[in-house]
């Protein structure tokens, strides 16, 4: 009877410790570490690379049967060396939050270069360190909100829910290492295959390479990260300790007072001073006593690039490749014993304002420059100013007083917020920061608006330097860091590798003003250097040393030759030697 019972109901009679495994048979079977890195790879290198697919599909002869080969190829080159990096981490503890890092990255690198058409390189992920909290509250948006649950929620959650296998650490490590082959393998496969449409592509189209996502994030990490290797960030090499002021200086009835006007995201073709058929600048435009350079270029496309870049003695090309950082312009001025300020209306310096007196504006209580809590419109960098610049030594101010006013300007996305109600004339504009979300006229509308803004600061300045006239020799040059790109080829703001970024990203303005006495001070009459300017190329590589030859600061680290006021100088000292007959 027992024996028949047993038979007919086996359930009844089983032990105990069946019954866990009769639920445990409910929940999700534990997957093998490598079947997670593989499926994460592939995630990362479909959903998350619309931005590489998107461009991919633009390529020349993409359509044929060998550009859809070229592109598979290329999508198992990227899930393939996903993978790679996958399998160093496909460790018990380090397997799930590595995966959930890397689908983050990816989400948000995704949606940037999806919205704004940017890259990922080492100078956007710097910039991105760099960026302050209000900068990155105009980049918050619903729509990036959306995108970035779209592509990171589903993975996230199947990693949260899904039960991976724990294999001994001795197995870990062989099951790794063939992974990590096995990668290597594919890739190596994949591009042999497609070698000469891979090596054209990637030589002719060097764009794709920082649209690979998140492997362009990861190593933008890593190139940041071991920089110290390559460079002593730590060391700050002396400059122009030699330096001393010129024969100007003796006797002086008055001292000279210079400001130099840090421009933000200044784009060179959106100036009416410059030429555009909008009238973004009208008061400077009635003006006849300003330089404007046409043919103005920047060293980088990134205020933490071109800013240390202007300010430093090595040019371009030497500040990319130097070893070490070095003291400034700004430092150079005052070793001459000049009184420097810096006024700050920006996320900082750079740096470069580290060793002088620094002012920012942030902390202003002025609800009329300052409509959002922490962020000001350019003129409240006038406002005071006489009572900073009266705080520095008595000493170095009869000397001569220098004072740099970083500007807000156009700063992106959020044009709208960079000028005055009453300021803007091209309407309607565009208000969202997902400027992808507006029409391309409203986005060049707010950002026109800004350009107004900053003509209107400008005058200010101008302004304010000439009630100066009565004690002091006064002069401005105004130039931008870099450009933007306001929605051409569906590229927004800025940021992209020098080597491919549109000139309107590196095409600055660069405007000079001189009063009378400053002119005769330098021996640099404004009517040579209008005509001298107007079409001549300059760089940030001239700022360094124009603004020495400007204030007669004499030192080792000034070229001459990249004084851009050096040939109006010596023509006026020619014609000033010449005899009168040939001078008529």
């Amino acid at each position: 009877m027992h024996t028949t019972l047993r038979r007919l109901l086996p359930f009844a009679f089983a032990a105990p410790a069946a019954l866990p495994q009769t639920q445990a048979s409910n929940s999700p079977r534990p997957l093998h570490p490598a079947w997670v890195v593989v499926l994460i790879s592939a995630w990362l290198a479909t959903a998350c690379n619309v931005p590489l697919w998107r461009e991919v599909a633009q390529l020349p002869g993409q359509g044929s049967l060998r550009g859809w080969f070229f592109a598979l190829a290329l999508a198992l080159v990227v899930a393939a060396g996903n993978a790679a990096l996958l399998s160093l981490l496909a460790w018990r503890w380090t397997l799930k939050p590595a995966a959930a890092v890397l689908v983050v990255m990816a989400a948000l690198g995704a949606y940037f270069m999806l919205a704004y058409g940017v890259v990922i390189d080492a100078s956007m992920l710097a910039n991105v360190l760099q960026t302050d909290v209000h900068e990155a509250g105009d980049l918050l948006n619903a729509r990036m909100l959306g995108t970035v649950l779209a592509l990171a929620v589903p993975p996230l959650v199947w990693l949260l829910r899904r039960p991976v296998q724990r294999l001994t650490p001795l197995r870990h490590a062989a099951h790794n290492g063939l992974l990590l082959a096995g990668s290597i393998a594919v890739i190596v496969v994949c591009v042999l295959m497609v070698f000469q449409d891979f090596a054209s592509t990637m030589r002719n189209h060097t764009k794709l390479r920082y649209l690979i996502n998140p492997l362009n994030s990861v190593y933008a990490l890593a190139n940041l990260a071991t920089k110290p290797l390559r460079m002593d960030t730590h060391k700050l090499l002396p400059l122009g300790r030699d330096a001393q002021l010129g024969a100007s200086y003796a006797g002086q009835a008055k001292p000279p007072l210079l400001v130099l006007v840090l421009g933000e995201t200044g784009r060179s073709g959106n100036f009416g001073l410059n030429g555009y058929e909008r009238h973004t600048t009208p008061l400077l435009s009635a003006r006849t006593d300003l330089i404007s350079a046409r043919n103005a270029w920047s060293c980088g496309t990134s205020t933490a690039a071109s800013v240390p870049c202007m300010f430093s003695h090595l040019g371009r090309s030497g500040y990319e490749a130097r070893e070490a950082n070095f003291e400034s312009l700004v430092d150079v001025l005052h070793h001459a014993g000049l009184a420097v300020l810096w006024v700050d209306n920006q996320s900082g310096c750079k740096g470069v304002c580290d060793r002088v007196d620094e002012v920012n504006t942030s902390e202003s209580k002025d609800a009329a420059a300052c409509p959002t809590h922490g962020e000001c419109l350019d003129r409240i960098m006038l406002k005071d100013l006489d009572a900073r610049i009266a705080a520095l030594p008595a000493e170095q101010r009869q000397r001569g007083t220098v004072v740099v006013l970083h500007q807000l300007g156009s700063h992106g996305p959020a044009y709208a917020k960079r000028s005055s109600a009453d300021l803007k004339k091209f309407l309607p504009e565009c208000t969202s920061t997902a400027l992808q979300e507006c029409e391309r006229a409203q986005v060049v509308n707010a950002y026109d608006n800004s350009i107004v803004e900053t003509d209107y600061f400008l005058d200010s300045v101008l302004k304010w330097l000439s009630a100066q006239e009565n004690k002091a020799q006064t002069a401005m040059i105004y130039v931008a860091d870099h450009g933007e790109s306001l929605g051409e080829n569906n590229l927004y703001l800025h940021g992209l590798p020098y080597a491919i970024a549109p000139d309107v990203q590196k095409h600055v303005p660069w405007i000079t003003w001189l009063s009378p006495a400053m002119q005769s001070r330098t021996g640099a009459p404004t009517g040579c250097l209008q005509q001298d300017l107007a079409g001549r190329r300059i760089t940030h590589d001239h700022y360094f040393h124009s603004v020495l030859g400007l204030m007669d600061v004499s030192t080792g680290a000034y070229n001459p030759a990249l004084d851009m006021f050096t040939a109006c100088r010596q023509k006026a000292q020619e014609m000033a030697a010449a005899p009168a007959s040939r001078r008529l």
